[in-house]
C-alpha cells in the first residue's frame, strides 16, 4: 500500500511558498544597498523546509523502492532456504517459489493466529519455570531490531476473547490464544531476515513457546492508519501552528 506524504504537507503547506507568491529565496542587499549574493530564508519557510525534510526521511525509510524481487533473487533465497537444516519439504519450497514469484514488489502483512502452550516446551535456552511468553520474549529479541530497521511492525495485536466462532473443515482449530498481523516493508526485507543466519537459533524459542500457529500473507491490503499519512497529516499540523506562531509574532512587533 503506498502513499506520498509529501502530497500532504504540500496541500497544507502556507499558498504563497507553494504558488511562488513570495519569494522564497530573499537576497540581502547589506548596508551599502548593494547585493550581497546572500540567501536569507524567513522563520516560516525554514520551519517548511525542515518538516518536509522529516517526511522524506521518513518516507524513504518506510517505503520500499526495491521492486519485484528479480529472477536471480528468487534462486539466492531458494538456495538459502534450501540450505537450512531440516531443510524443508518439496512442498513447502514450492510454495516460497510461489511467494516470491508473485512479488508486488509493495509492502503487505502476514495474519498470524497462535495458540501458545501452558508451559514451553523444555528445550536449550529455556529456564525451568518460564512462561511460554518469556520464551517467545527470547525470540522477539531477534526479531525486533531486525524488523525496526526495515520498517517492518504489528498493525494488529490481540488475545483471544473465545474460542473459534466460526469454523469450516477446519477440525481441531477450536482453540487460540492470539492474534496479529506484522507489516512486512517488502517480501524481500521479510526473507532478508527469515534467510539470517542468526534467525535459526532464535526460532528454535518459538517453537517451544507456540503448540500451533497459522500464517498467510495478504497483499494487496489497506488500512485507514498508514503511518506515512499520520505523520504528514502530524506535520503539517505543526506546521501551520509555527507559522501562525511567527506570523502573530511578527505582526506584534510591526505593530509595535
Amino acid at each position: 500500500m503506498r502513499f506520498c506524504g509529501g502530497q500532504v504537507l504540500a496541500l497544507l503547506a502556507p499558498r504563497e511558498i507553494i504558488k511562488g507568491r513570495s519569494p522564497f529565496f530573499q537576497k540581502d542587499d547589506g548596508q551599502n544597498g548593494r547585493n550581497s549574493g546572500v540567501v536569507n530564508l524567513t522563520q516560516t519557510r525554514w520551519i517548511w523546509l525542515v518538516l518536509f525534510g522529516i517526511n522524506a526521511l521518513f518516507f524513504s525509510w518506510y517505503t520500499s523502492f526495491g521492486g519485484p524481487l528479480t529472477g536471480d533473487e528468487v534462486e539466492h533465497y531458494m538456495a538459502l532456504m534450501e540450505s537450512h537444516q531440516p531443510a524443508p519439504g518439496p512442498e513447502r519450497m514450492a510454495e516460497l517459489r510461489a511467494f516470491m514469484e508473485q512479488d508486488t514488489g509493495d509492502d503487505f502483512v502476514m495474519v498470524n493466529v497462535i495458540d501458545m502452550y501452558e508451559t514451553p516446551l523444555p528445550i536449550e535456552g529455556v529456564e525451568p519455570g518460564e512462561t511460554s511468553d518469556e520464551v517467545l520474549a527470547k525470540y522477539m529479541a531477534f526479531m525486533i531490531p531486525q524488523l525496526f530497521q526495515r520498517a517492518c511492525h504489528p498493525v494488529l495485536y490481540g488475545q483471544a476473547a473465545n474460542t473459534a466462532m466460526d469454523l469450516m473443515n477446519a477440525p481441531g482449530m477450536e482453540a487460540w490464544t492470539t492474534g496479529a498481523g506484522m507489516r512486512y516493508r517488502s517480501r524481500r526485507d521479510m526473507l532478508e531476515i527469515a534467510t539470517n543466519p542468526a534467525f535459526a537459533g532464535s526460532h528454535d524459542f518459538k517453537i517451544a513457546a507456540m503448540r500451533k500457529t497459522i500464517a498467510f500473507p495478504i497483499d494487496p491490503w489497506f488500512q485507514l492508519g498508514d503511518p506515512r499519512l499520520v505523520l504528514a497529516l502530524l506535520l503539517s499540523l505543526i506546521g501551520c501552528g509555527l507559522s501562525w506562531r511567527v506570523a502573530v509574532q511578527e505582526s506584534r512587533n510591526g505593530s509595535s
